[in-house]
């Protein structure tokens, strides 16, 4: 029988600190963004969205409208 001993995180205990931003107001953000493939060299500039690896968000519905 193998026994980890590694300390284990839980949400107690991380901290995430806002970064301080310059922008004035939330309307300023510019959310578009270019990314460039490592292999393809293709570029994509749009908005990233991202589907948590969750049980409502992994739907067939939902990748449909992702």
């Amino acid at each position: 029988m193998l026994i980890d001993n590694d300390p284990k995180l839980d949400f107690d205990d991380v901290l995430i600190r806002p970064k301080r931003s310059e922008l004035g107001s939330r309307k300023d953000v510019d959310l578009v963004r270019e990314y460039t493939f490592k292999h393809s060299q293709d570029t994509y500039e749009g908005i990233p969205i991202l589907a948590a690896n969750m049980d409502h968000v992994g739907t067939i519905e939902m990748s449909g409208e992702l």
